[in-house]
């Protein structure tokens, strides 16, 4: 198989960084095998794409698995190089963290699950999930939600997508105690990574033939913070004259999501309003379990779940959906120019979901994880069904 093509139009396109090594090739050629636990006995396997998969918590191991076996019926040529990372099964450390990285940055492109991040304060701010997203610069997060044909929601045909700042704002771990009984926690907003997802967002807009920004904020209260990132905002609809521009504040964009999420498109905004916001839009087409999502820095990209939930109680129960993963795993074969195999797989995910036989409990069926599995790999072949 050829190697990955240097160039790639998507992540050239989306962002503009300050150093001409930014956006280099993601050029690979042959991969190491993972076994499942044991990362010593990796084997080369000619042709084939490598991959980061870190499982992650909850249901996420469940959800791996699904996508590996129907990664399996369906021939992709990838091999999956698999690392465990859990503050919550004691699986965390910086040893672990580091081999993690290193194997994202070889490879350049990784699924993950949900790393759980535990509320407890252990003398470290920053969750593993927090810095892992930070050392690769994993500054924008990318969420489109559509709705599935065949899935009845309250608002049907929806089509809009959720691009979120997630490397500064209010998750910048910066807090401390300044006196007895009194926490400040520091919201960073900086006009270069505000400039940057402004770009990024109205790149993909411009990419994906979309017709309209819409950049979210609270800047009649915080004047400064979320004032700097809209006027970053507004500077940079300026150069795409052809994008309609809109502005909303935060409060008004959840009501209005509720109400009528169609005069939406694309919705571009700071880090904890994405956090909701994804989780809020994931909603209005079926939940958590049928929402993909990804994250790029100017080098990686990393595929997961548009609403990030480990869906603890699920554990061990066999009924996680798998749509999101599956839909996200299909999205990374088209990153990685595999897109035969991106739309055989997405196609029977959609054709599984629409013919309604095969529902899990979070879509008011009672199916199980492995009875979807099994029905999805029954649609890959033929290619038609």
């Amino acid at each position: 198989m050829a190697a990955l093509s240097c160039t790639r139009w998507l992540t050239r396109a989306l962002v503009t960084a300050p150093n001409p090594r930014a956006w280099r090739s993601l050029c690979t050629s042959a991969v190491a095998h993972a076994a499942p636990r044991n990362q010593a006995e990796d084997v080369p396997v000619e042709g084939a794409f490598p991959v980061t998969m870190l499982p992650g918590d909850g249901v996420g191991p469940e959800l791996m698995h699904a996508v590996k076996e129907v990664f399996k019926a369906a021939s992709v040529p990838v091999e999956f190089q698999e690392h465990y990372l859990s503050e919550v099964q004691n699986m965390a450390s910086e040893e672990k963290l580091e081999q993690v990285l290193s194997s994202m940055k070889e490879n350049k492109v990784a699924i993950i699950g949900k790393i759980h991040t535990p509320m407890e304060y252990k003398g470290e701010l920053a969750s593993y999930d927090m810095r892992l997203r930070r050392k690769l610069d994993l500054f924008a997060n990318v969420v489109h939600v559509k709705s599935l044909p065949g899935y009845m929601t309250r608002h049907n045909n929806l089509d809009l997508v959720i691009i979120r700042e997630q490397t500064e704002g209010e998750y910048s771990s910066l807090e401390h105690e300044s006196a007895r009984g009194v926490i400040e926690c520091l919201k960073i907003v900086t006009r270069t990574k505000s400039q940057r997802i402004a770009k990024f967002a109205f790149d993909y807009a411009t990419k994906k033939g979309r017709d309209k920004v819409t950049a979210v904020h609270k800047a009649n209260i915080m004047k400064l913070g979320d004032g700097l990132f809209l006027q970053c905002c507004e500077e940079v609809a300026e150069l795409y004259p052809k994008i309609k521009f809109e502005t909303m504040i935060i409060d008004n964009c959840c009501m209005q999501l509720v109400q009528n999420p169609y005069q939406f498109d694309v919705l571009v905004m700071p880090n904890l309003y994405g956090n909701i916001i994804d989780n809020l839009a994931a909603g209005l087409v079926g939940g958590a379990g049928v929402v993909p999502g990804e994250s790029y820095s100017a080098e990686y990209a990393v595929f997961e779940m548009g609403a990030r939930h480990p869906f603890a109680q699920a554990v061990g129960r066999n009924i996680a959906n798998p749509t999101a993963m599956l839909l996200s795993a299909s999205n990374m074969l088209r990153h990685l120019n595999l897109e035969y195999h991106s739309n055989m797989i997405a196609d029977a995910v959609k054709k599984v979901i629409k013919v309604g036989k095969v529902r899990t409990r979070d879509m008011g069926g009672y199916s199980t994880t492995t009875d979807f599995i099994k029905s999805v790999i029954g649609h890959l072949h033929p290619y038609g069904g």
